[in-house]
């Protein structure tokens, strides 16, 4: 069993950093970067040492890229910030949605989705990064409508063993694929619904909140989608819904198991736009078949829940087993040392949480 992990938690108004393990009190320090909303977070561990990378935007100098080599002692934010529209878009950068580290063999890529919808790429471990043009001028983008919480690129998935490979989820704009590294992009939508549009299956356009892809079997990939999860065994070519078993099919995160790629994590929210559990019973559902049946995990968990679980408040270790957290728009993050069976909460009445990442450290 690992010792330590190590704990982000993004939240509207700051990040905060939680150290623990399984039944252990759990040390929780912050707000580290007071008053920034940190919508994206990761932590980096395929150098020799953790690298932390913050999304964090701040009301009054806007968004930028934060990095820490450290453990979060100390923060590097560059001068100039690491993201930027290039002129000729006539584009300005509002958040950082996303960031994600590049495969194993390229410790030094890292992805960042924001909004704009877009994607930018970096070269050098985040410290600069270069818009992906051939999503940008997609002819799609321009008809992408922002969404309820705005237009934003909040997933990328790099195949972990084809560089030329990627695939992204947009807001408003549903899955793309590139097959020559980014270059070109196709959607990749095909039977996931969209039923608040007059053709409830179109091409694109589907309301994606989430996507989560194993690195072992990468052929295979889920989706939570506005009303709708979906399993692809084809890479998103094709999509069939696995919502059977779950009291809604409406939800914004989805998580898979590190080790066990048929285990598949949701939080699902009440159906009819409520925005909380069912008959508010906070209850993470955990799939051991890839999604054909689901379990609820509530050991340590609370009724009379009326919060939400954003897209990217839910996040597994890479422990053996592994650890599972989630954080709430109440300011509530939870903890499972055995894979969900049972929780712990390690902080409460933190600001509205926006994201959840964790990683187990030596």
């Amino acid at each position: 069993m690992t010792d330590r992990v190590l704990l982000l938690i993004g939240t509207r108004k700051g990040l905060w950093l939680a150290s623990g393990r399984g039944g252990s009190s759990w040390e929780v320090t912050g707000p580290h970067l007071p008053m920034a909303e940190v919508c994206a977070a990761a932590i980096d561990t395929r150098g020799g040492r953790p690298r932390l990378l913050v999304g964090a935007s701040s009301s009054h100098f806007g968004p930028s890229v934060v990095t820490s080599d450290d453990l979060g002692q100390t923060w590097q934010e560059p001068a100039v910030p690491p993201i930027a529209f290039p002129e000729d878009t006539a584009a300005a950068l509002q958040r950082v949605w996303q960031l994600t580290p590049g495969p194993a063999d390229q410790p030094d890529v890292v992805y960042a989705g924001t909004e704009p919808a877009a994607l930018f790429r970096s070269e050098d471990a985040g410290r600069s990064f270069q818009l992906v043009r051939g999503l940008w001028e997609h002819p799609h983008r321009a008809q992408w409508p922002p969404g309820g919480g705005g237009q934003a690129l909040h997933t990328v998935i790099p195949h972990p063993r084809d560089h030329q490979r990627l695939a992204v989820g947009v807001s408003t704009g549903g899955v793309y694929r590139t097959v020559d590294g980014g270059a070109s992009w196709n959607p990749a939508n095909t039977g996931v619904g969209a039923h608040f549009l007059p053709d409830p299956a179109p091409e694109w356009g589907q309301c994606v909140h989430k996507i989560a892809r194993h690195p072992q079997v990468p052929e295979r990939m889920f989706l939570q989608n506005h009303h709708g999860v979906y399993r692809s065994t084809d890479g998103g070519g094709t999509w069939r819904s696995i919502a059977d078993g779950l009291p809604s099919d409406f939800g914004f995160p989805i998580a898979v198991h590190p080790h066990r790629p048929e285990v598949v994590y949701a939080f699902p929210l009440d159906a009819d736009m409520r925005r909380y559990p069912p008959d508010g019973r906070c209850r993470v559902y955990r799939s051991e078949d890839a999604g054909d049946t689901w379990t609820a995990l509530e050991s340590g968990l609370p009724d009379g829940f009326w919060s939400a679980v954003l897209r990217d408040a839910l996040w597994l270790d890479d422990a053996e087993p592994a650890g599972v957290y989630f954080g709430s728009r109440s300011g509530e993050v939870y903890a499972s040392a055995d894979e969900g069976g049972t929780w712990q909460q390690v902080a409460s009445h933190l600001p509205d949480v926006l994201a959840v990442r964790a990683a187990s450290l030596p």
